[in-house]
């Protein structure tokens, strides 16, 4: 049997106003904060985590609060985040919205097949809302102020940017064991955008590469994109992933424990990071799911920190 990623696990990017971000993702675009905790590995920095009502695998949308300066856009570089809806009526519904909070947004357009809607938030993150009309559950969150049937129902597809297919292509399918299923020109510029699929597909399954050799590397900052993660349904199949980076010879983390999941750290041949995350054991294992992300949440290793922790982080509201 063929070990296989089941899709988008969470996807992390880097801000540098953690205030502002926190309106913006729960207040625009509707989304629960399910966990407002730190980074285990900078503990002076917010790690706020966005995602349904249940706070599904495959919906986080995650961010590392760092003083930093906007990023650099270019190659090498994760470009793009899709998020998935139901219908193109909820595409109009959020093109309205948009033009009234004053966010900057494209039109409506197909993209590689799909009716999509390009935006971006205040420091220039670059989304894609993307129609999935498939029969994925949604767990839309109860006290958002978008309608339930507008409601961002996950992650997917991903866009990064290479300035050479070939090694990257490799890893994808021979390591990582994805499928290239489709090609589609570039909606930006020249260039093919190659589509990569895990497990059953679709467009929470799918991680798109664009070819774009002329732009210059990126260099990240506030705006960017730190990494994206893919699913593995438990411990089981994440030692199976790690035994498999190891029999290709590839760098990897080695697993870390990250408390609400489980994970795998590598970068693929243009230097982009990769995750491999669990499913489980989820944002609910140290707080009630009907009060998630109501307080500051910590794992037990940095339990005994917390006075010092909290003496430290800003204030969110």
């Amino acid at each position: 049997m063929t070990l296989e990623l089941t899709g988008i696990h969470h996807l992390t990017a880097i801000t540098a106003d953690a205030r502002e971000n926190l309106r913006f993702y729960t207040q625009v675009l509707g989304l629960r904060l399910v966990k407002k905790t730190v980074n285990q590995d900078d503990t002076s920095a917010y790690h706020l985590f966005y995602a349904d009502g249940l706070a599904s695998p495959g919906t986080d949308l995650t961010f590392f609060d760092w003083p930093v300066g906007h990023e650099q856009r270019g190659t090498h570089s994760i470009s793009r985040t899709g998020l998935r809806v139901a219908s193109s009526t909820t595409l109009d519904w959020w093109k309205a919205r948009f033009a009234a909070q004053n966010v900057k947004a494209g039109e409506i357009r197909d993209i590689g097949g799909r009716a999509s809607l390009d935006f971006e938030d205040g420091e220039g993150q670059r989304f894609r809302l993307v129609v999935d009309d498939g029969d994925a559950p949604s767990h839309p969150w109860d006290r958002s102020p978008v309608p339930a049937e507008h409601q961002i129902k996950g992650l997917g597809p991903i866009t990064i940017s290479v300035p050479d297919i070939r090694n990257t292509e490799a890893v994808l399918v021979h390591v990582m064991n994805m499928t290239e299923t489709s090609t589609y020109p570039a909606p930006e510029g020249t260039g093919t955008v190659h589509v990569f699929s895990m497990g059953d597909g679709g467009p929470a399954a799918e991680l798109h590469v664009a070819v774009e050799p002329e732009l210059p590397v990126a260099h990240q900052g506030a705006g960017a994109v730190h990494h994206v993660a893919f699913r593995a349904p438990d411990l089981e199949a994440l030692n199976a992933w790690t035994e498999r980076l190891r029999g290709f010879r590839l760098p990897s983390s080695g697993e870390v424990e990250r408390f609400y999941f489980r994970s795998l750290y590598f970068r693929e041949p243009n230097g982009i990071l990769f995750e491999i995350a669990t499913d489980g054991p989820g944002f609910a294992v140290d707080e009630p799911l009907e009060s998630l992300g109501e307080s500051l949440s910590l794992p037990p290793f940095l339990e005994p920190r917390r006075a010092q922790i909290e003496a430290r982080l800003k204030p969110l509201e």
